[in-house]
């Protein structure tokens, strides 16, 4: 998440219409009505925490300020009441006001960490690339010689289509949105039979919500709450991930796609469905876009570049956010794009930069203040005395039914890593693998359309109703914690971080 923003072609009204469509039909409240309600609540939250509830016991002055702070933009994230990107701006402000973290510039440390500005860039990247009409013409080329001709074959495609936009396009929301005039004209080639409704069903989903999150879990600026992790350990721990670093960790979570692609197809009986019109559809498709001009191929050797220099960072030392406002610096060599600023302005998440930025601010100050440590030690109550991988089991279903509240993988994130961070240590397991493992997991928060914004440009296909979502989605879920269980937990352990010890050295340098 994905983030609650800019759903579509980074058109920020557009993505708004789509999160109401899907919350009319949860709350029934008018999008002013449910907006306003959720503002005054948030305001509420906040003076109660900070001056009419009893200090709580164990807490610093400073983390209940802290709790006020959590519990505002909780309310915000959950009803949208504000832009996200707002919420993100006044995180820091915030903060001062309630005594929770000064001077301001320490507030607003997430500002100036080096994952914001690797973040910023490869949103300008992205929107340099949609603005060359790159990604659809990648999209199409990838599908082409894939030689898609069944539903099954579609949903194939497009993973390997998500997966090479993973490099070039951040966030899953983002993938989502470039994808969505892909996957609908393809969509539109079905009839209208019971099982052909249901291969549409299959392909969007698939394509665009759970194809969108898995693909990007390797890929460090592929979704946002990668960058919040690396961010956190960081500035708590001390710990550097380069690019590679990230990819070596989660790769394996592409299988996951295996799982999912075989419970998708069972539960909607599309793996034999026929793609009408075949390749010469797609062929079609790709017929009737006009040729790549020189633009386009200066822009696609610039992102090769910033690639091989991501890849090889171990060699010439440079780290990644570097590289990338290095990679930004040649493709704004006069007349390179044929962009203007205007182009890549109004295509850039601006409120998801500015979401992420006040997410890290707010992700230190849970740490900083013993917020972290406090709620830890609630959470150790169910937890303790139990092996490592029930212990887990338990966290990771816990967060999962708070998650179901919260509309942003980035909001998620950002309040659930830093108390990871904290109760590890006192369960006596790893504090980097078990921060993955929780936060990996509710990352695939696949209940509710709601939770991932990719879900919400993915619902505002009208392929699909919220219970066909939510059916398939409560397994998908239980694939996502049993995998990160016994797949992905054994894997950290081959690479000398098991989770199941604490004292394990950091196997990165």
């Amino acid at each position: 998440m994905s983030s609650p923003v800019n759903p579509s072609s980074l058109s920020s009204q557009s993505g708004w219409q789509s999160g109401q469509a899907i919350t009319g039909v949860r709350f029934r409240l008018n999008p002013l009505l449910k907006a306003r309600l959720g503002f005054v609540a948030a305001w509420a939250a906040f003076l109660l925490v900070l001056f009419v509830l009893p200090q709580p016991e164990g807490l610093s002055p400073a983390g209940r300020a802290t709790l006020a702070v959590v519990a505002w933009a909780a309310v915000i994230w959950m009803s949208e009441a504000v832009p996200v990107g707002v919420s993100g701006i006044l995180i820091p402000a915030l903060l001062v006001l309630a005594h929770a973290v000064t001077p301001f510039s320490k507030a607003a440390s997430g500002f100036a960490t080096p994952v914001v500005f690797l973040c910023l860039t490869a949103f300008l990247f992205s929107s340099i690339m949609q603005g060359a009409g790159l990604d659809r013409r990648i999209a199409l080329w990838l599908l082409d010689k894939l030689k898609t001709s069944t539903a099954n074959g579609v949903i194939w495609s497009m993973f390997a289509i998500n997966f090479v936009l993973s490099f070039l396009v951040p966030a899953a929301n983002a993938r989502a949105a470039a994808l969505l005039p892909v996957v609908n004209g393809i969509a539109d080639l079905f009839g209208d039979t019971p099982r052909e409704r249901s291969a549409k069903k299959a392909i969007v989903i698939q394509s665009l919500v759970y194809g969108s999150m898995i693909s990007g879990m390797c890929i460090l600026t592929a979704h946002l709450p990668n960058l919040v992790i690396v961010g956190l350990l960081q500035k708590q721990l001390g710990l550097h991930l380069s690019y590679l670093d990230w990819f070596k960790l989660q790769w394996p979570y592409l299988g996951m796609f295996v799982l999912t692609q075989l419970w998708v197809q069972f539960y909607f009986k599309s793996r034999a469905v026929r793609l009408p019109g075949g390749t010469a559809a797609i062929a079609a498709e790709r017929a009737a876009l006009p040729p790549a001009g020189g633009h386009a191929k200066a822009i696609l050797l610039v992102f090769a570049a910033v690639a091989v220099l991501w890849a090889t960072e171990s060699w010439h030392g440079q780290p990644s956010e570097i590289v990338a406002l290095l990679g930004l610096a040649a493709l704004f060599v006069p007349g390179l794009t044929g962009l203007g600023w205007k182009d890549i302005q109004n295509r850039t998440i601006w409120g998801t930069f500015f979401l992420l930025a006040g997410a890290l601010s707010l992700s230190a100050a849970i740490s900083e203040t013993g917020l972290a440590p406090w709620v830890a030690d609630w959470l150790y109550r169910f937890a303790q005395g139990h092996p490592w991988w029930l212990a887990l089991l338990i966290v990771m279903i816990g967060t999962h039914v708070a998650r179901l509240a919260m509309l942003s993988n980035v909001a998620a994130v950002t309040m659930i890593a830093p108390i990871m961070l904290a109760l590890a240590p006192k369960l006596g397991l790893h504090p980097v693998a078990f921060t993955l493992l929780v936060c990996d997991s509710d990352s695939f928060a696949y209940i509710l359309p709601t939770q991932i914004t990719a879900a919400v440009v993915a619902y505002s296909s009208g392929t699909f109703t919220t219970a066909d979502y939510a059916k398939v989605g409560v397994v998908s879920v239980l694939i996502g914690i049993v995998y990160g269980v016994f797949v992905m937990a054994p894997w950290y352990a081959h690479l000398g971080m098991p989770v199941w010890d604490a004292g394990a050295p950091w196997p990165f340098h």
